[in-house]
């Protein structure tokens, strides 16, 4: 749908721009390591992930065998998360990354997010009770959408509807950091790491524009960059071979 694909590219712009970095998980820093594309935000965070003393990994796992959530709010919390991030024909969606689950997680390891989020599910179900005479994940999707674009946009929203649109923005805060310190949202994001880059000099036509040109003897001990992923070599007595 094309009012999905825009939201999804709205967040991603929020995040291109430095915005969303830090916006929830104040010192929370899941994991972005791994190379397994199956890896999910749930798991990266709670996980014996690098940098993690002993305390944090037990701390990690008694949290995991608790219980927050119940089962219908999971279930609401996996709709929200969709119509967040859905996927589109370049990337998975929220729940492809795991994104219910971390937000399980998250819920636990900062019991402040508690109140908010069960009371915003609870505010959920009774306007789409109010609405459409049915739970929220029981709606279609359209009235599912029709529910959330009345509270997503918080400039606009009517302030009778004010609590569900502070609800919606916590949770798009959840999502867009657990989808985005996973590898498929990394993948999504374009975001190559950091990489060394080439720097040949200043270009010819501006050294002749100043009429300046580099030492022929100077450039012989540069390094010639089309080598530069060539190992070096070296005798038995430590010499450079090439």
């Amino acid at each position: 749908m094309k009012k999905k694909l825009d939201r999804r590219e709205t967040v991603k712009s929020l995040l291109l721009g430095g915005v969303a970095g830090g916006l929830v998980l104040q010192g929370c820093q899941p994991g972005a390591e791994s190379d397994t594309k199956s890896e999910t935000a749930e798991e990266q965070v709670p996980g014996g992930g690098y940098g993690r003393t002993e305390e944090e990994m037990a701390r990690d796992q008694a949290l995991k065998e608790q219980e927050f959530l119940t089962a219908h709010e999971l279930a609401t919390i996996t709709v929200l998360c969709d119509i967040i991030l859905p996927a589109d024909e370049n990337s998975g969606s929220a729940t492809d990354a795991g994104v219910p689950d971390f937000i399980a997680f998250i819920v636990k390891d900062m019991p402040y997010h508690q109140v908010p989020v069960r009371g915003g599910l609870m505010w959920l179900d009774h306007e789409s009770n109010s609405r459409f005479g049915k739970k929220f994940v029981d709606c279609t999707a359209a009235d599912q959408v029709a529910i959330i674009d009345d509270i997503a946009y918080p400039d606009k929203v009517d302030p009778g509807l004010s609590q569900g649109a502070k609800f919606f923005s916590l949770m798009r805060d959840l999502t867009m950091t657990g989808f985005y310190t996973t590898k498929i949202g990394i993948d999504d994001l374009g975001f190559v790491g950091n990489i060394p880059n080439v720097w040949d000099g200043v270009p010819d036509e501006v050294l002749k524009e100043q009429g300046l040109e580099y030492d022929q003897e100077w450039l012989s001990k540069c390094i010639d960059q089309s080598t530069r992923d060539k190992m070096p070599e070296w005798d038995d007595e430590k010499n450079l071979i090439g």
